[in-house]
């Protein structure tokens, strides 16, 4: 460059930035970029943000890969992004390490909808499952205060929900309520322990509206041992939903418990008709209003009929009623004893329930009972049944 006399010397921006940033040979000013790279996604803070040679940000990151290793002779030829992509690739595999699969994951079967701690027993002597609420945590608040007005009920599956629907009471305004209630099934038998599953619903009580749901859980009833208590402290999940194409054949009617015993001194057979769970209902508000008729056939002079009082609105009566058949022992093994549930209705025909025939022709269970009474005189034999559809000996009320 030729200099004029008397003329001030006149200097390049860059060699300006080469003289006063780095003397020496000019080299090629670096872009803004360079001084803040864009570093990938989900890079770990241990990373350093400031990055002023690239040869210092791929020292930090050589273990991530071998080509990243074997350039490190040539620190003038690599740039932030490409150690950025391998910086990437290192955190990227890190947190596939670290964090756990999220997938599917709904924080309100989790979290919101709260636990229920509670615990179950199976009664094997007495037949009963006896399910005592505790209490739950961290409930889903339904109110516009904030809170619930929480409920507990239960339901046997498969099964009609009326019949064998359980309740707690409903404590208010809270969401971590506590109940420590025992609700009781009779009439449990070991082949509902093996196919039945208790369905645990927590719900939330408006007196002007619907009552809302909460939450559920269910237990196979296969999960307990007979005459163990068994803690449970389950997550409330979303509603699940019930299987509704059951096979009919599956469709009860109820259970009733019965007790049979033949007194030698005053020769006769005494029936005691205990109580009854679970039974149909058949009236519009969900209830019945049952009774129970009992007959030994054959009976020839029609005198055998007995009943017992009717039990308003109610689908687990209790009678504790006994009844006296005067026979001979001998001639138990040419009877039948025959037993129904009736609805009481007014002004109409009543409405059959369910019955059950304890006697030679029977089988199973009610053949067992018969023989047992038999076998044992002068000893009360109390045994569960299974009511059927089916009118025995055609009766008719």
């Amino acid at each position: 460059m030729t200099q004029r006399k008397g003329e001030k010397p006149t200097i390049s921006i860059q060699e300006h930035m080469a003289i006063d940033v780095c003397p020496g040979p000019i080299q090629p000013i670096k872009q803004i970029s360079d001084y803040f790279p864009r570093y990938p996604r989900g890079l770990p803070p241990t990373v350093p943000h400031q990055v002023g040679h690239a040869g210092s940000l791929r020292s930090a990151l050589s273990a991530s890969s071998a080509a990243t290793t074997a350039e490190s002779d040539r620190p003038n030829e690599d740039t932030p992004d490409r150690a950025c992509a391998g910086a990437s690739a290192s955190s990227q595999a890190t947190r596939r390490d670290e964090e756990p699969d999220v997938e599917g994951y709904d924080s309100d079967d989790s979290t919101t909808l709260g636990t229920l701690e509670f615990s179950l027993l199976y009664d094997q002597e007495n037949n009963a499952l006896h399910c005592t609420i505790n209490k739950a945590k961290g409930l889903k608040p339904m109110d516009h205060n904030g809170l619930s007005d929480p409920y507990v009920k239960l339901h046997l599956l498969p099964g009609a929900s009326k019949a064998n629907k359980l309740r707690t009471k409903t404590l208010h305004n809270t969401l971590n309520p506590v109940w420590s209630e025992t609700l009781t099934y009779y009439g449990i038998t070991d082949e509902d322990m093996v196919r039945k599953t208790l369905r645990i619903s927590v719900c939330d009580e408006d007196k002007f509206r619907h009552n809302e749901f909460i939450g559920e859980t269910r237990i196979p009833l296969k999960k307990l041992k007979p005459n163990q208590i068994k803690n449970f402290n389950n997550c409330l999940e979303k509603q699940l939903p019930v299987n509704k194409t059951e096979d009919k054949s599956l469709e009860e009617r109820g259970r009733i418990m019965i007790s049979l015993k033949y007194n030698t001194q005053k020769s006769c057979l005494v029936v005691g008709i205990i109580r009854c769970a679970h039974l149909a209902a058949m009236d519009a508000n969900g209830f019945s209003d049952p009774y129970v008729k009992t007959y030994l056939k054959p009976d020839e002079n029609k005198k055998s009929k007995h009943k017992t009082a009717v039990k308003k609105k109610t689908l687990n009566p209790e009678f504790n009623e006994e009844f006296c058949y005067d026979i001979k022992y001998a001639d138990l093994t040419k009877k039948t004893l025959e037993v129904t549930v009736w609805d009481y209705d007014i002004g109409k025909s009543n409405d059959f329930i369910g019955g059950v025939s304890l006697g030679i022709n029977a089988n199973g269970e009610r053949l067992k009972h018969w023989f047992d009474c038999l076998k044992n005189k002068d000893k009360k034999i109390e045994r569960w049944h299974t009511l059927t559809n089916e009118l025995p000996g055609s009766l008719n009320d």
